[in-house]
This record gives C-alpha cells, sequence and structure tokens, in this order.
C-alpha cells in the first residue's frame, strides 16, 4: 500500500489511503505526531497559502522585495529537491512496469498542454510576452502538487507519483522541446540552454533526494514534515515574487490573461480525462490523468521565462497565475469527484 504524496513533499508516518479518510498521520501521542499532523495539514492548504500570496504581491509589491530573483531558481531546485525525497529507485523502476498508462499520461501530458496553449494564445490575441508565458506553462511537466490532488480525487496515487517523475525527467527533453515548438516562429528559443536550466533545476535534485532517501530512510523520513511545508512556501513564495515584480503588468492584464490561464488548465482536466477513458483507461487512471495534465509545474515556466526571455520580462506573469489558477480548479475538481463518489 502506497503512502498518499503531499505537494514536493515526503512521507510523514503512516498514512491513510482510503478516499474518505483523512490526510493525517497514525494516532502517536507523541509531540512529534502532531507536530507532523499539523504540518500535513497546513500542506493539504497549498492552494490557500499559492492564492493568499499571489494576492499579497498584487496588493502589496514591497512585501517581496527580499526575495530577490536569484532565489526563485534556488527554491524551485529545493523543491524538486524534496519531490525526489518521496521516492526511491524503485519507485523509479515502477514506472516501466505500467507501461500502458503511463504512455498515455505522457503523450497527453505534452501534447493537449502545448498544443492548448498555442491555440488559445492566437485565439484570444495575447501579447507577445503573455504568449511567451502560456507556453511555457504548457510546455512543463506536471505539477508537483498533483499528487496530493490524486488522494484527494479519490484517484490512483501510486500511479499519479509515477506520471510525476515520468514527465519531470522527460522535462529535460520535452520542455524545450515543446518551448522551440510553439514559440519558435515568434521569438529566438535557445534550446541547449533551456535543456541545461532543465537539467540543474529539475533532474539533478530529483535524482540526488532519491539517492538520499534510497541511503538513508530513517533520517529523510524524521524531516518530512518540515519539508513538505517547506516546499509549499517555497512555491507560494516564487509565485508571490513574480506577482509582485509585475503587479502591475497583471493588473493592466485584466480578465483576457486569467481567461487564457483559466482556458489552458480547464483543457487540460477536461481532455485529460475524457481522451483517457476513450482509449480504454480505467476510471480511477483517467482521473489521474486528468489531474496529472492539468496541473502544470508552473513554478518552472516562471524560472525558465525569467532566466531565458529577459528581453520579455512580463513572460512569467501567466506562470504566476497558473499556480494560483491550477491549484483552485484541482481542488474544486477533486472536491467533486469525491463528492460524486460518496
Amino acid at each position: 500500500m502506497h503512502n498518499p504524496i503531499v505537494p514536493c513533499s515526503m512521507r510523514a508516518g503512516s498514512l491513510s489511503l482510503s478516499p474518505d479518510a483523512p490526510l493525517a498521520p497514525s494516532s502517536d501521542p507523541g509531540f512529534g505526531a502532531r507536530l507532523a499532523s499539523l504540518a500535513i495539514a497546513l500542506t493539504n492548504a497549498f492552494p490557500v497559502f499559492v492564492v493568499g500570496a499571489a494576492v499579497l504581491g498584487l496588493m502589496r509589491p514591497a512585501s517581496f522585495d527580499w526575495f530577490r530573483a536569484e532565489y526563485v531558481t534556488a527554491g524551485l531546485a529545493a523543491t524538486m529537491l524534496g519531490m525526489g525525497l518521496t521516492l526511491t529507485f524503485e519507485e523509479l523502476r515502477q514506472v516501466l512496469s505500467r507501461p500502458r498508462q503511463i504512455a498515455v499520461g505522457f503523450v497527453l501530458q505534452y501534447t493537449i498542454m502545448p498544443g492548448s496553449a498555442y491555440l488559445i494564445s492566437r485565439l484570444v490575441s495575447l501579447p507577445l510576452d503573455h504568449v511567451i508565458g502560456l507556453c511555457l506553462v504548457g510546455s512543463c511537466p506536471g505539477g508537483t502538487a498533483s499528487n496530493v490532488v490524486t488522494f484527494l480525487a479519490g484517484a490512483d496515487v501510486t500511479l499519479s507519483v509515477a506520471m510525476t517523475a515520468a514527465s519531470t525527467l522527460g522535462a529535460v527533453v520535452m520542455t524545450p522541446t515543446m518551448t522551440g515548438l510553439t514559440l519558435g516562429t515568434l521569438v529566438p528559443v535557445d534550446g541547449p540552454a533551456l535543456l541545461l536550466s532543465t537539467l540543474q533545476v529539475v533532474l539533478g535534485p530529483v535524482l540526488l533526494g532519491t539517492a538520499l532517501n534510497s541511503c538513508f530512510p530513517r533520517a529523510v523520513a524524521a524531516v518530512a514534515p518540515a519539508c513538505a511545508l517547506s516546499a509549499v512556501a517555497v512555491i507560494a513564495l516564487i509565485c508571490g515574487r513574480v506577482i509582485a515584480a509585475n503587479a502591475a503588468a497583471v493588473l493592466a492584464a485584466g480578465p483576457r490573461l486569467l481567461l487564457a490561464v483559466a482556458a489552458l488548465h480547464g483543457l487540460g482536466f477536461a481532455l485529460g480525462y475524457f481522451l483517457s477513458r476513450l482509449v480504454g483507461v480505467p476510471e480511477r487512471a483517467a482521473r489521474t490523468n486528468s489531474i496529472e495534465v492539468g496541473m502544470q509545474n508552473s513554478a518552472l515556466g516562471a524560472v525558465l521565462a525569467t532566466a531565458h526571455f529577459s528581453a520579455h520580462p512580463l513572460a512569467a506573469v501567466p506562470c504566476a497565475i497558473s499556480a494560483c489558477m491550477h491549484s483552485v480548479m484541482g481542488s474544486l475538481l477533486a472536491a467533486y469527484w469525491r463528492g460524486r463518489d460518496a
């Protein structure tokens, strides 16, 4: 039985996998268990923190002046390290034991989202900076927060972890490739530089975290709750910082950009589910595909936008809005599925 996964987090205690059970550690009366329970409860409230940080960045941009641009890349690398700490090399090998379901999810991830981003950005006539940001979001791997939303939706948590790992590892090649395909005719795309950044920010930290978890499982388990909560904090800070740095532009963008981002994630959730069912994927796995496709690693998009599209400073704005949007939409979808199963 596989423990539920919290975003970018560690396993903490003995957790129930029943879709109807609360996400809480076992009934150990000790202080450590109570602390773990509090950390998990706060971690599961990740949409509140992300939206709160975005609103704060919009209303009081100076609140994020201390979180400098160079912290964004380091913070995301730390978050990816946290995701690696949830995995073992055996679990990475298990990705190969479910090739069909993994392949379906992987193909949907890297076709629906880049294609939808490309079409939406043109249908709503977004400015170039926002086109770049939206296409970057569409070209990124599945979001690490998808694991907890999968659990809350009563979907397949083990498959979610495997798919997140597969799309994250595949991002080393797929993110630069899909970014080049969707943006190559609009702006120069430095594929090798994007590849190097993805290696440094994604693959390296994930593999390091996996190695640490495999070699020192007890030590890793001891810091699990703190890692989970710190990962949520970092994601919220990245989103808040990007929004704060471009607060005037976000306000000026108005409903058109919000509509574009909402449409991108809405199509990801909907097509991820219905196309999975169309090719015969079981219900729980189809829900998992829906969540994995609809929830992107928007923080990676923000890092890549800042690092490689400096001539287009507003390109990171859709990425920050995306992080808020998919967290809220994913949570609402999970609540709908849980209610339907009740």
